[in-house]
């Protein structure tokens, strides 16, 4: 760690009396365990034979999920079907701690994510989704406004699933009422994000914004651009095994990846923002809170599929 920076137990506490909001693309998460011992005469495919099922909250709500899991006071606003995955995701959030507010939609199936897993590898994933109707996105906004008044930090959680249409609306009135706004971004229009607090996106999406570097020097070129270009206060990019680099008006910050062994990096992004949201919402410099989630990135990544990080795995 570096000088000055605390580690997570010196937060643990206040963590506890932080507010986060998470409002974004919420998805259920479904995997089916089984053995693949034989090939199918129908096809060139295995045959799973299916052992045991399992359901977590995805999208957004694997990010409150994460928040909670550190122990900060957590809501969550999202649009949901009214159908049995709808109803799947209230149960398990509720489960998990988290106050939320999932709007139902009658004309759109909740998304689900069905993964089938055979020794430990993905063999398939089948994705079943549909935009929301702005009748319904209308709604979440206002309720928006009432959320924000008594939240620390609000998480833009964008899995481009139509469910942050008003994104550049919930950004300025975030930021109007003077609260914390970070976004995990997804797709090629950023300009709905100007004005966010902090943008946290992995290599591969800030170099189809940006473009590729030749160097160093050059990545924080073009990171120190686009932040002036979007008026953004900070931008974290996750490097996979080259760590992480935040870039403020102070400058460049590189912060080298956790050494463990890689399992599944699926939700890693989502751990990474929910605990810099956590540990924002509990005073912590930004400094802090990227070093720790950076801790968090590298315990997710040694499990399975949409995972959370309990505080006593970052003591």
């Amino acid at each position: 760690m570096a000088a000055g920076t605390r580690p997570y137990s010196h937060w643990r506490d206040r963590v506890r009396a932080g507010r986060v909001l998470v409002v974004g693309d919420v998805m259920l998460d479904r995997y089916w365990f089984g053995e693949a011992d034989r090939i199918s005469p129908e096809a060139p495919v295995p045959v799973v034979r299916v052992a045991r099922t399992e359901e977590r909250p995805g999208g957004a709500a694997n990010v409150a999920r994460n928040a909670a899991a550190l122990g900060a006071r957590t809501t969550l606003l999202s649009v949901v079907g009214t159908d049995e995955a709808g109803d799947a995701l209230e149960r398990l959030t509720a489960a998990d701690g988290i106050a939320a507010s999932l709007h139902r939609d009658p004309a759109l199936p909740t998304t689900v994510k069905l993964r089938v897993i055979a020794r430990q590898q993905q063999l398939l994933r089948i994705d079943f989704e549909t935009r929301p109707s702005q009748e319904v996105l209308a709604a979440k906004l206002r309720e928006f406004d009432e959320y924000v008044e008594a939240t620390d930090v609000v998480v833009l959680s964008d899995y481009g699933k139509g469910g942050l249409a008003h994104i550049a609306s919930m950004i300025g009135r975030a930021r109007a009422s003077g609260r914390r706004v970070l976004v995990d971004p997804k797709g090629d229009d950023w300009a709905k994000y100007r004005g966010a607090t902090l943008i946290t996106p992995n290599r591969a999406e800030f170099r189809d914004i940006a473009g590729r570097w030749t160097s160093e020097s050059d990545l924080e070129a073009r990171a120190t651009r686009l932040r002036r270009e979007l008026d953004i206060e900070a931008l974290l990019v996750t490097r996979s095994e080259e760590g992480m680099s935040l870039y403020t008006d102070e400058g460049a910050a590189h912060i080298p990846a956790v050494a463990r062994e890689v399992y599944d990096v699926s939700g890693a992004g989502d751990t990474v923002i929910a605990t810099l949201a956590a540990l924002l919402a509990a005073g912590a410099p930004l400094a802090d809170a990227v070093r720790i989630a950076n801790e968090a990135a590298g315990v997710v990544v040694g499990k399975l599929g949409t995972a959370i990080v309990h505080p006593g795995e970052l003591a």
